[in-house]
């Protein structure tokens, strides 16, 4: 897991325009990296249109808004779609990622070997240090993003 202050570990996965991204290529903005369990499920639903709602807010403070989850590429592009999500959706099928930021529901659901990311939010500055960290146990919990706003506003 990774901790306030500390420099973002890079990270290279697809998009779901089936584009590599890496965390390295939003150098120079505020990244606002939401991991969440899944698309098409509702709290994950209403997180992501939560945040793509508050783009305008986003936008203005400089911050790039960037999903992950362990959803194909494909599914991540029909959940883009269906709810005109404006920010990029990353697909980490291997969790490398979401186990070296966010951690691993196991299991989820009481499915057997079904795992997906918890549901977590990291600010990270236009220097690539993390800046806030939210992590949450409960999947039905959505973020504070009056909190995340207030971060983003404090790096201008």
């Amino acid at each position: 897991m990774v901790n306030i202050e500390e420099k973002a570990p890079d990270f290279e996965l697809p998009s779901s325009d089936l584009k590599m991204k890496k965390l390295s290529d939003y150098k120079g903005n505020n990244v606002v990296l939401a991991f969440f369990p899944g698309a098409f499920t509702s709290v994950c639903t209403k997180e992501m249109c939560s945040f793509r709602d508050s783009m305008e807010k986003f936008n203005n403070l400089n911050a790039k808004v960037i999903g992950i989850s362990v959803d194909t590429p494909f599914s991540l592009e029909a959940f883009k779609k269906q709810y005109n999500l404006n920010f990029e959706l990353l697909s980490d099928p291997s969790k490398k990622v979401i186990e070296q930021f966010a951690g691993l529901h196991k299991n989820f659901l009481n499915i057997p070997n079904y795992h997906v990311s918890k549901r977590a939010v990291f600010v990270v500055d236009k220097h690539g240090m993390i800046k806030h960290v939210w992590v949450s146990e409960d999947p039905g919990k959505e973020p504070d993003y009056a909190q995340i706003q207030n971060v983003l506003n404090k790096l201008g």
